[in-house]
């Protein structure tokens, strides 16, 4: 890109919030943000009609700043193949062909699943900078993992990794008897605090309202998160077990929260990490913060296009 900043346009489309933001490498600066409701529920014309004009008006926006997008990352909460195709509608059944077909009028579009763009942020600029594996997990409207290798996000076979919170969780029969199957995120992320806190006649509308009455003392809520938290951190115990990461890196928007939540997810994590080889690994919050998605979806279209625009431009000059 000769000696031009590179500028992309990252876009985090989660279960409850959308953010954008326009940001510049090699630094990694963000230099505008918005942020709008994602609102699944109306289906999934409306919530692309709102990202297309997300991405358009940001893009009239940057230009204002002499900055010219120069390409777009999307990450997505549903799986996406090793191809860049969404291949699930968990939250929003959305085609890959209708994101590249309207966002490409603003700039060249790679799409990725959310939490991997997020863990790459924390591998490019955050807390997982200097160090060679690490595993990234968020919370908030959802909960996914991610392993990193060497500053890259690990894809697997097909790229449908990070559904570590998604399937159900065993029923055992009598006399084990655990109730009902039931999945992490229906006892860790935040519409499950809601609706947990709720059945006890608490009045939460949302994941944080039940962190604020935690911390104020409500009984319910203390249980509540609580048992979230030992949950959520068994799971992480678990994938420590399994892929013995130098640390965990948490980020979202109840991974980011302190209090009970932090507390009883940490304390759960150590007790149930197997080896006392890695019992004391860090277990820290991700630097990059609530900008991570954004950030980390630029990151994804940096590395792919400014790399393109290179290798086209040596072709050129041979």
């Amino acid at each position: 890109m000769n000696d031009r900043a590179f500028t992309a346009l990252g876009i985090d489309v989660g279960g409850t919030k959308t953010a954008a933001g326009v940001v510049t490498f090699p630094d990694g600066r963000i230099h505008l943000r918005r942020q709008i409701p994602t609102r699944p529920e109306r289906g999934g014309d409306p919530a692309l009609g709102d990202v297309l004009e997300l991405a358009t008006v940001l893009a009239v926006e940057a230009q204002s700043l002499n900055l010219r997008v120069d390409a777009i990352g999307l990450g997505i909460c549903e799986l996406v193949s090793n191809t860049g195709e969404i291949v699930s509608a968990n939250c929003l059944p959305w085609q890959s062909a209708d994101l590249r077909d309207g966002l490409s009028t603003v700039a060249p579009i790679v799409i990725e699943a959310d939490v991997r763009s997020a863990a790459l942020a924390e591998a490019t600029f955050g807390a997982g900078r200097s160090r060679r594996s690490f595993v990234y997990v968020t919370v908030g409207t959802g909960i996914s993992s991610c392993l990193v290798l060497d500053g890259q996000p690990f894809t697997g076979t097909h790229g449908l990794t990070g559904t570590c919170a998604s399937s159900h969780l065993p029923h055992l029969s009598q006399p084990w008897d655990s109730a009902a199957a039931v999945t992490l995120e229906q006892i860790a992320s935040g519409p499950a605090l809601v609706t947990r806190f709720n059945q006890l006649h608490g009045q939460a509308q949302s994941g944080h309202d039940v962190l604020a009455a935690a911390r104020a003392g409500n009984t319910c809520a203390l249980s509540v998160v609580r048992s979230a938290g030992e949950a959520l951190g068994a799971t992480i115990a678990w994938l420590v077990n399994v892929l013995d990461p130098e640390a965990v890196i948490i980020g979202g928007g109840l991974g980011l929260s302190e209090g009970p939540y932090w507390e009883s997810l940490e304390a759960s994590a150590r007790k149930h990490i197997y080896s006392d080889l890695h019992r004391n690994l860090p277990i820290v919050r991700a630097k990059t913060g609530a900008d991570a998605g954004l950030i980390g979806a630029a990151v994804t279209a940096w590395k792919k296009f400014s790399q393109a625009a290179v290798f086209s431009h040596s072709q050129t000059v041979n």
